[in-house]
């Protein structure tokens, strides 16, 4: 797959002395649907502004479709924007709204016609083209903002939290409209969130930021079951993966436990390295045994009823562990044992967060 969009080495600062991106290294394929996610503050709008040409980088390179694009005027990288706050005219119909890039492109009124009732079929909105903003919802003036830039149809897509007004029920309708239209058309699109689900569920690839630079690219899949560094395994899920901090030592008998405060893991790997370490699993890698034989005995400090499953939070030794269960019969304040998953256990390095193989 040939890239439409590379950063190479990207610094970009803010005056006095913020450092928005350090060093970024980035390949996005052609017609690729790349999510950046990431918390607030760690540079993914700065990231999208930089390849809009909104703004320029301090130090490295961005090139688009093979070309430099330090020598490329916004109005001619051929790409179209949606943002969180829609964006839209407010004394313009939804109509003209949508063809307002083909206008400023000077395309045919019967073109600019053929385009707009196209997409707006596409996206259930034909019969509001003649409303203005005000008298849309916010789900059908973001459907406007889309069509909008689905009717200009540039070679480069780009979305800045475009659903983070919406409510949860929208949002998730509107995930499930936006894969549907890339899987129709496919265009190069980079899609800006600080919500991890929506990461999951859009990215063919996903690149993870955090205090601008880049921890790891990968499928939703490669990011979830190998996260290559502890901030990613925290960050993505609901909730995150559990840290235990501590350390790998060898017992009178040879064999080996993991040790974090009063917490004592008997190991099964004989030949693991002793040192410091941290333990992150996962909420669904926990099961749930009597407490009298589980390594990790604890107090369900709360129990949240999701429905199709508990998530229990069990405080064990200073620790406060989450544990999703399909059990229903545990209470707030039962005594409550677990043990890990351990083929579904990640270890990283205590102290720089990177993870670590053990074979």
């Amino acid at each position: 797959m040939s890239n439409a969009i590379s950063f190479s080495q990207v610094d970009k600062v803010f005056p006095p002395m913020v450092h928005a991106l350090r060093g970024l290294n980035l390949e996005i394929g052609e017609n690729e649907f790349m999510v950046v996610v990431g918390p607030s503050g760690c540079g993914k709008s700065t990231l999208l502004r930089l390849i809009a040409g909104l703004e320029g980088p301090t130090g490295g390179s961005i090139y688009l479709h093979g070309k430099d694009a330090s020598k490329l005027a916004p109005q001619d990288r051929d790409l179209g924007m949606v943002f969180q706050n829609y964006a839209l005219f407010p004394h313009l119909s939804a109509f003209e709204n949508m063809a307002y890039g083909l206008k400023a492109r000077r395309v045919s009124e019967p073109e600019i016609r053929q385009k707009v009732n196209a997409v707006a079929q596409k996206l259930n909105i034909s019969e509001l083209l003649l409303r203005k903003p005000h008298q849309l919802s916010g789900g059908q003036r973001q459907r406007v903002a889309l069509g909008r830039l689905l009717a200009r149809d540039p070679s480069i897509h780009l979305f800045d939290e475009p659903l983070g007004n919406l409510d949860p029920q929208f949002r998730t309708i509107m995930r499930t409209e936006l894969a549907r239209l890339h899987r129709e058309t496919p265009r190069t699109s980079v899609y800006v969130t600080h919500d991890q689900a929506e990461a999951m569920c859009l990215g063919q690839r996903i690149c993870m930021l955090r205090e601008g630079e880049v921890l790891q690219v990968g499928t939703p899949g490669e990011i979830y079951d190998t996260p290559t560094h502890r901030f990613t395994a925290e960050f993505f899920g609901s909730p995150g993966a559990c840290s235990l901090h501590g350390r790998i030592e060898e017992m009178n008998d040879h064999s080996l436990s993991f040790l974090s405060d009063s917490i004592n893991l008997p190991l099964t790997k004989k030949n693991l390295p002793t040192g410091s370490v941290t333990l992150c699993i996962r909420p669904e890698n926990w099961s749930i045994s009597d407490p009298e034989s589980a390594p990790i005995s604890g107090v369900a400090r709360r129990v949240e009823n999701l429905g199709d499953h508990r998530l229990i939070e069990v405080n064990s030794g200073g620790h406060n562990i989450s544990v999703k269960t399909s059990i229903k019969n545990i209470c707030e304040m039962d005594n409550v044992g677990i043990s890990p998953k351990w083929e579904r256990a990640h270890w990283f390095e205590r102290y720089t967060g990177k993870r670590v193989e053990f074979y």
